[in-house]
């Protein structure tokens, strides 16, 4: 069982990385950005494009496609979400709902729907002794490094001058205009940011899923059912729950395999007739 509840917790390291993501995008900007998944898959299939065509390792790829995606999302909310912003959201569901089927169809274009392989760097080839069981080593690392990256945001958020803008914009946009701040200032680099923590969780991925163009579209429906139970706009439900969710699939697939599939949507269903603005959300949010 403990076995299982670590695995939950590895793969909860990717939902809360998303799930983070999206959490701020949709505070700051009111934007559902249904595009999330196929970020995380250009991730993955960033690190291959590098390590294939550049021989770019692991660990620069790590810090290297972030950064280049990251550029990318803050020209994508420039030149495309900001126009939509003052319109109705569907527009910019929309509008993200394509962008991530036309990347899919771009990426199955040019390598097909046949999976790619990744090597694990050679570092974190073996395994751990955890103890009670042995765990390989990769896995440690992607979990140890989630929550660094996510105390860190934490911290950043939380202990800032900076921080406490963007909190502040991403929770109470409307009252942070009312005080003198210009929310529209912190919109687009935070876009950047969030797009960012997709490809880094996309990079993480690589050497433990498999790299093809539907594995964004794999993930991306629990990542927005991990968000709506933490609640909308909440940064710190949004982690938590995506570590809560990967340890109740993971005990899910094991205990009762038969309802695998549908685990994550019962418990949404039920946290939302007790909570109706999620775990952390605020109640005027739906209002």
């Amino acid at each position: 069982m403990l076995e299982q509840a670590f695995n939950g917790l590895v793969g909860g390291a990717f939902y809360a990385l998303l799930a983070l993501g999206l959490a701020v995008i949709f505070g700051m900007l009111g934007v559902v950005n249904f595009a999330h998944g196929a970020i995380y898959m250009l991730g993955a299939f960033g690190a291959f494009i590098a390590l294939d065509s550049l021989g770019v390792n692991f660990w620069f790829a790590l810090l290297l496609v972030p950064v280049v995606l990251g550029v990318a999302g803050i020209a994508l909310e420039r030149l495309f979400i900001r126009r939509l912003t003052e319109l109705d959201p569907l527009y910019n569901f929309l509008f993200t709902f394509g962008l991530a089927l036309i990347l899919q169809d771009l990426v199955k274009r040019k390598y097909g729907v046949q999976s790619q392989p990744y090597p694990r760097p050679s570092e974190l080839s073996g395994s751990l002794d955890l103890g009670l069981f042995s765990y390989p080593a990769y896995q440690v690392f992607v979990l140890v490094v989630s929550l660094v990256v996510c105390g860190a945001v934490w911290l950043a958020l939380t202990r800032t001058r900076i921080g406490m803008i963007v909190r502040a914009s991403t929770e109470k946009p409307e009252l942070t205009r009312a005080l003198g701040i210009d929310v529209g200032r912190w919109v687009t680099p935070v876009f950047g940011f969030g797009v960012a923590l997709a490809a880094f969780a996309g990079v993480l991925a690589a050497p433990m899923r498999a790299v093809n163009p539907l594995m964004g579209a794999d993930l991306i429906i629990t990542v927005f059912a991990v968000v709506v139970i933490g609640g909308l706009g909440s940064i710190f439900g949004s982690v938590f729950a995506g570590f809560v969710i990967g340890i109740v699939s993971a005990l899910g697939n094991y205990y009762v395999p038969s309802l695998s599939q549908t685990l994550v949507f019962i418990l949404m269903a039920a946290v939302l007739l007790w909570r109706p603005a999620g775990l952390f959300g605020r109640e005027e949010a739906l209002s």
